[in-house]
């Protein structure tokens, strides 16, 4: 009989708990897109864009997308109004079937001090459950965690002080700082963790940056700046190939986030594709949309295909 090392196990909980979010479907003329969640295709380009003329260059946009507390925040604030979501989740078998299906229309509601969650629609079919009622897959289990608990608080609190942090705590705050906080270095993550820095010294050498300007949800001025994988880069030279950022013409904010990660080698692989959009409701930036398609695959662990859509709408401040 075989054991897994210590090691081996250290890997496994990690990639549990910190890729089934950002993991996509290998491109391959079997798989049929469910729906595209490239934040490119809710804006109307017009044209590439010369930065200089005006007055920017390429180290604002990075400063920018490094400094930003913006999608922390809309998270955050979000607990401070009603409003409707809207969840579509699909599993799928390894020939790209839909095996499972999780729909649900929920109804957050603030009202003074106090919170209320009311189910308007929910539907299940299909390989969802285990025997003893737990989601068959991590990646939906992480899906509900995220998602579902974004409107408690100790979804969007700070991280813990040193020393404090439960194991799963720990790898959660890890993946907060991969959705938060991407092209910073994430520490602890096998292979990867100073490959996720994209704008280092080290790093910068395997990019393109690219600038647009358009329209988004077609009246809002944007800058899009995509940093993108050199094609003479060779794959796991990189773990992100591409992070799209959407900008805010009048105010620099950033409205739209798109990233793209791809890595493999022999303990674990994945291939990543997933949008955040935000939107302004009572005066303040809320999450719009998120949109994920992802695969993940370890070792001596049944690989995981899924995909979801997020649709957050109607914000009614207290």
């Amino acid at each position: 009989m075989y054991y897994l090392t210590d090691q081996q196990t250290f890997v496994k909980k990690l990639l549990l708990f910190l890729f089934i979010l950002f993991t996509s479907f290998c491109s391959s003329a079997q798989q049929t897109k469910r729906f595209n969640p490239d934040t490119i295709l809710t804006i109307v380009i017009d044209s590439a864009v010369n930065i200089r003329s005006h007055h920017l260059n390429a180290q604002d946009f990075i400063d920018a997308v490094l400094a930003d507390t913006g999608f922390y925040k809309a998270f955050r604030d979000m607990k401070r109004f009603t409003f409707v979501a809207e969840n579509r989740i699909y599993s799928y078998d390894k020939k790209n079937r839909v095996n499972g299906k999780i729909y649900r229309k929920i109804q957050y509601s603030h009202i003074g001090n106090s919170h209320k969650t009311e189910y308007l629609a929910k539907r299940d079919s299909g390989s969802i459950y285990k025997s003893n009622g737990k989601y068959q897959l991590y990646t939906v289990e992480m899906f509900d965690y995220i998602f579902n608990n974004a409107y408690n608080s100790d979804f969007v609190k700070g991280p813990e002080p040193p020393g404090s942090n439960t194991k799963n705590e720990t790898y959660r705050d890890k993946l907060k700082m991969l959705i938060f906080a991407p092209g910073h270095k994430v520490t602890g993550i096998p292979f990867i963790s100073s490959k996720s820095e994209i704008f280092s010294k080290d790093m910068r050498q395997y990019y393109l940056y690219q600038f647009a300007r358009g329209k988004y949800l077609d009246s809002i001025p944007v800058y899009r700046f995509r940093v993108v994988r050199k094609p003479s880069t060779a794959d796991n030279d990189v773990v992100i190939k591409e992070l799209t950022t959407i900008f805010d013409t009048r105010t620099f904010q950033i409205l739209g986030r798109y990233v793209d990660l791809t890595y493999s080698n022999l303990f674990f692989s994945f291939d990543v594709k997933m949008n955040i959009e935000l939107t302004k409701a009572g005066g303040e930036l809320l999450p719009a949309k998120v949109t994920y398609q992802g695969t993940w695959d370890i070792p001596f662990h049944k690989t995981e295909r899924a995909s979801f859509l997020i649709v957050h709408k109607g914000y009614k401040a207290d």
